[in-house]
């Protein structure tokens, strides 16, 4: 089952979404927004399912779905947490300014906890004031959960995930330094994020959803031409359900709750470090990455960050190349 919502007050409209994403049907007398869904899951889910059944066989009103016209699944969520699932990533980074990577890193996620009072849509614009502050994309992989109790074990979490998606979790890497410095974690370094034109039941996923990760490539695209490649379900040292319990220590999660994957990044072939496409690696996530390991080989960095009119694409396909969540597309502006 697909799932998306359609740009409609502060909370969106309620739709599910054929597995083309070329249709769509209203939901609304089943629940007005996702987030209602999310709260009465066990119950609702069912009639969610039966309406997308009804879609598949075209046997009820339907609308083309234009994912123009979506807003985030969740144009707002109770909780946005983002973890650092894929470790080479931040130990590339950490390697590039010279910090000591801790061994605990490898055992125990990194988490931060997010803006989550308002998204970007899947077509918006990354709002940008200041080229200075380094805008950078960050292409991941989310899961949505139902209710988490505290002290949730890997296995209770992993259940939990009501649906998958992706995200472009906007960084401004030239504000983070100083924030870090402070020693109390992001804020102004983080602005709003922007999520899939759908999101999607871990049961439609099928053998592409296993052990708590994603097994597809992470597409990225640069302004038109092709910068990243990675495959979500290699190098993630933290599955989801190891992220969710994480956050879910010493604190209940509530339906809705959004856990963030973190950059997705592979490791080479050889073990090294990533190469770009046109060196027939599997490009990078994010240009933090590849600024880290033009410092690392030439002493700085060579690729910019996002200027104003910098277009980014980010999707995964199914085996016939077409979109599973849909596309997000975003030219920055102003």
């Amino acid at each position: 089952m697909k799932l998306a919502s359609l740009k409609h007050g502060r909370d969106g409209k309620l739709v599910v979404v054929s597995n083309d994403l070329a249709w769509c049907a209203d939901a609304g007398h089943i629940a007005p927004t996702l987030q209602a869904a999310l709260d009465d899951w066990d119950r609702v889910s069912i009639d969610l399912q039966l309406l997308a059944t009804d879609l598949e066989h075209e046997v009820i009103p339907r609308l083309r779905f234009h994912e123009h016209e979506a807003a985030s699944p969740l144009p707002r969520a109770y909780q946005w947490a983002d973890g650092s699932a894929y470790v080479n990533h931040v130990a590339l980074v950490r390697q590039a300014r010279g910090a000591e990577m801790p061994e605990t890193f490898w055992h125990d996620p990194l988490m931060y906890q997010g803006g989550s009072d308002g998204f970007l849509g899947p077509r918006d614009p990354i709002p940008l004031g200041d080229e200075s502050w380094g805008c950078d994309l960050e292409a991941e992989v989310v899961v949505v959960t139902g209710d988490v109790p505290m002290g949730a074990s890997r296995e209770d979490a992993l259940a939990a995930v009501r649906l998958v998606g992706l995200t472009n979790d906007v960084s401004l890497r030239n504000l983070i330094p100083g924030e870090l410095a402070k020693g109390f974690g992001f804020f102004q370094s983080k602005p709003a994020s922007a999520f899939s034109p759908v999101f999607v039941t871990p049961d439609t996923l099928g053998d592409w959803w296993q052990d708590g990760k994603l097994h597809r490539k992470l597409m990225v695209d640069l302004n038109g031409q092709p910068f990243g490649r990675a495959e979500a379900g290699e190098d993630m040292t933290f599955d989801f359900g190891t992220l969710i319990a994480h956050a879910a220590k010493t604190r209940a999660l509530g339906a809705g709750t959004i856990v963030g994957s973190g950059t997705v990044s592979n490791r080479d072939a050889d073990g090294g470090p990533g190469k770009p496409i046109a060196q027939g690696g599997v490009g990078y996530s994010c240009i933090a990455e590849v600024r880290t390991i033009e410092t690392i080989a030439g002493g700085k960095p060579v690729t910019p960050f996002l200027k104003k009119g910098d277009t980014v694409r980010i999707w995964a396909e199914d085996d016939r190349h077409h979109p599973i969540f849909g596309v997000i597309e975003q030219t920055v502006g102003g």
